[in-house]
């Protein structure tokens, strides 16, 4: 099943996608639904309204609105293969985990805003991300299938020059939770209709171009491990956790200036067997009608 979030008019409301159309389900929000208990699939069914529109009449939002964004890093070797061979200011290795800011959400054909007077150069990150499906707090590797609530696809933008600053001082976290930072969608789809998440196909293209091809069978660590691993924190039904990147970023580019994103820049994510997640680059002035502030290095 395919879960979304979407505006009709002036109703906001989540949706299963039928085929071309879209199904409202009966609660207030998509949180809630996860907060009702495993499996959100059957939740979903007992919920769903004689209510249909065409998937093409809607806007789709951001699928869910967690309380955390945990986000895992270096899970994949090839990612941390390009860091080192572009002698990149640390070394990307597993078990990298931080929260980022929910604030910064948008959803799919949101705009990321370029804050031209904050970096020079914004990248890309394609992610495959978990749904929590429920509330936990201290669960084994065995226990987390569990918790596996759905998948989504997740574009994690970043200020490569703040996060470079950043990262001699052993942390980062202000170069990806800017404003429009998060994008994620289309839509959260549930594990049964991806039984093995270790054979996906990833694409992230840049205007057509591809510049991010791989496969979640190349991760390092497996979904379950990192999920028992930082369940010490406490994990929240609905809560997103990211599980890393694969290579291909500008940054660790052979000519990182001439792939660093743009105004006017169109992103299209791919995961297979979820869908394309695609959100347009536009600059301060289009976004806000003035121009950004003078540049602030970080």
């Amino acid at each position: 099943m395919k879960l979304a979030t979407f505006e009709v008019g002036t109703e906001k409301l989540v949706g299963a996608v039928d085929g071309d159309a879209i199904v409202v389900i009966d609660v207030p929000d998509m949180r809630t639904l996860f907060a009702l208990g495993t499996p959100v699939k059957a939740q979903a069914e007992q919920r769903m309204t004689s209510r249909r529109f065409k998937l093409a009449d809607v806007k789709l939002c951001a699928p869910i609105i967690p309380k955390k964004i945990f986000h895992s890093a270096g899970n994949y070797a090839e990612h941390a293969h390009e860091g080192d061979r572009s002698n990149w200011v640390a070394a990307i290795k597993p078990w990298i985990v931080f929260l980022q800011n929910v604030d910064a959400i948008i959803g799919p054909d949101d705009p990321v805003v370029y804050p031209e007077h904050l970096t020079k150069e914004l990248d890309y990150e394609l992610e495959l991300c978990v749904v929590l499906a429920k509330d936990g707090k201290f669960f084994d590797e065995k226990e987390a299938a569990d918790y596996i609530g759905g998948y989504v696809i997740f574009n994690d933008i970043t200020a490569r020059d703040i996060q470079r600053r950043e990262m001699e001082s052993a942390n980062f976290c202000f170069s990806k939770s800017i404003d429009t930072f998060c994008p994620f969608g289309p839509w959260i789809v549930t594990p049964d209709e991806i039984p093995d998440p270790y054979n996906l196909a990833l694409e992230l293209r840049v205007n057509g171009e591809k510049r991010q091809i791989s496969n979640s069978s190349h991760m390092s660590v497996t979904i379950p491990q990192l999920l028992a691993k930082f369940s010490p924190l406490g994990f929240n039904a609905g809560d997103i956790l990211t599980t890393g990147t694969v290579s291909g970023v500008a940054a660790f580019s052979a000519d990182p200036q001439a792939w660093y994103l743009k105004p006017g820049d169109l992103m299209e994510a791919e995961i297979e067997k979820i869908g394309v997640l695609r959100n347009r680059v536009i600059s301060w002035k289009d976004a806000y009608g003035v121009e950004p502030p003078p540049f602030q290095k970080f």
